[in-house]
């Protein structure tokens, strides 16, 4: 009788090693695990990942017989990093053009975000078809690149008629957002008249759309925020920013996107910028594109241009505004617009963290911003962001503890996405 029951229960210990094999589950064990709520951290605990999605993730976590075991005795785990304004674009080194907006060319940006640590990014504008069909492709348990969300064409026209044509257009390109820019570039050309923007806001919505607002001056932020624009993207870098505007922000919880980033690409290839000489992003640079942004001429035109000085000037504006944000209770989500030339896709996202550690913020306060509170402010929350039941295993492997140190976001010893490991070049 004992030997049949041992019969039986070798039986279903094998059917379960079987089961768990055919359904490709993964437990990351022993890790510190940072979940992306804002939660403390666990430190000793587990991942288990069912077919590309998270099954279980703390301290009781269950592992199945069978699971694949990858032990991180001493590493740390957090969710992968969600750009929630980035570009996955025509571009290539420092060109653009149509001729690089090509499947190939998307799929090694996006595999650049993604050896970076950065496993979703939101594509806000200049997106075309080509991108559609790689997002619609996305949702899948084989997915190793970064996950790609778009706005499509930038909303625009001199006539609200005009302008709503394009929210027409991005609605049947099942955008996910719909982007619109109300800035004048420091006087040098004309901003977005209220009347237009009131009526792309309006459509956007009639379609079940939200609206991201590019934006500059604190009175833009104020009149967009009444006229119902939903995430505003760029910090207010005019002028402080003030308790009426921060009350309206917080009403509807309206997230701000500060992409301290896009202000150091304006002046900083005045001289040669300290990173170029970081291993961190050579192991990525293409030495051609560094040696065209050290030409003396381009330096010293930076180097005389009243805009890049007045944009220098606007990051410390805009770093005051996020302290002062964050304190206020405004949810942020991390951002960066990197994705035009010398906007360098996956390094300034980590180079975003440091500068909002130096404006103040926490390490938890980075990450969560970064992860489930992006998710949160992008309307994907429980399908990224998170280490939480049922969301894609997007993560991240460290060696050392962010919350030590921000920068220890750098010691990436490993990139998941749905499970999948990303490959190194």
């Amino acid at each position: 009788m004992n030997l049949r029951y041992a019969a039986i229960g070798f039986t279903l210990w094998l059917s379960a090693v079987a089961s768990a094999q055919a359904a490709d589950v993964k437990a990351f064990i022993n890790a510190r695990i940072i979940d992306g709520t804002g939660k403390a951290a666990i430190e000793r605990g587990a991942v288990v990942v069912r077919d590309g999605r998270i099954e279980a993730a703390g301290a009781q976590a269950t592992v199945p017989a069978g699971a694949t075991r990858i032990d991180l005795a001493g590493k740390t785990i957090v969710p992968g990093l969600i750009n929630a304004h980035g570009h996955v674009a025509d571009t290539q080194g420092l060109r653009s053009g149509p001729e690089f907006y090509t499947e190939e060319n998307l799929l090694r940006q996006l595999g650049l975000y993604a050896r970076y640590g950065v496993t979703t990014v939101f594509s806000l504008g200049g997106d075309r078809a080509i991108g559609f069909r790689l997002r619609d492709r996305q949702e899948t348990p084989g997915l190793a690149h970064t996950r790609l969300y778009l706005a499509g064409p930038i909303a625009a026209g001199k006539t609200p008629e005009e302008a709503v044509k394009v929210v027409d257009e991005a609605a049947a390109m099942k955008a996910d957002i719909v982007k619109i820019r109300v800035d004048d570039n420091l006087g040098t050309s004309p901003k977005m008249r209220p009347e237009v923007y009131r009526a792309i806001i309006q459509r956007a919505h009639e379609k079940k759309l939200r609206v991201a607002a590019h934006l500059f001056y604190l009175d833009d932020a104020r009149s967009l925020l009444e006229a119902g624009a939903d995430f505003v993207v760029h910090s207010v870098r005019d002028r402080e920013i003030d308790a009426e505007t921060i009350a309206l922000l917080k009403k509807r919880d309206v997230c701000v996107c500060p992409t301290l980033t896009r202000e150091v690409s304006t002046f900083v290839y005045e001289t040669k910028p300290a990173f170029f000489d970081d291993p961190f992003f050579l192991r990525e640079a293409d030495r051609q594109v560094l040696n065209q942004l050290q030409d003396a001429k381009r330096q010293e035109a930076m180097r005389t241009s009243k805009s890049a000085q007045r944009y220098k000037e606007a990051l410390e504006v805009a770093s005051r505004n996020l302290k002062k944000l964050v304190d206020s209770g405004v949810r942020i989500a991390f951002g960066t617009d990197t994705g035009p030339p010398a906007r360098f896709q996956g390094y300034f996202e980590h180079m975003e963290m440091d500068l909002m550690a130096k404006a103040g913020l926490t390490p938890m306060q980075i990450l969560k911003s970064a992860t489930g509170d992006a998710a949160r402010c992008m309307q994907v929350s429980g399908k990224i962001g998170t280490l939480e039941p049922g969301a894609w295993a997007d993560l991240l492997v460290l060696e050392k503890n962010p919350l030590d140190d921000i920068r220890n976001m750098r010691t990436i010893q490993s990139v998941w996405i749905a499970g999948n490991r990303v490959e190194r070049r």
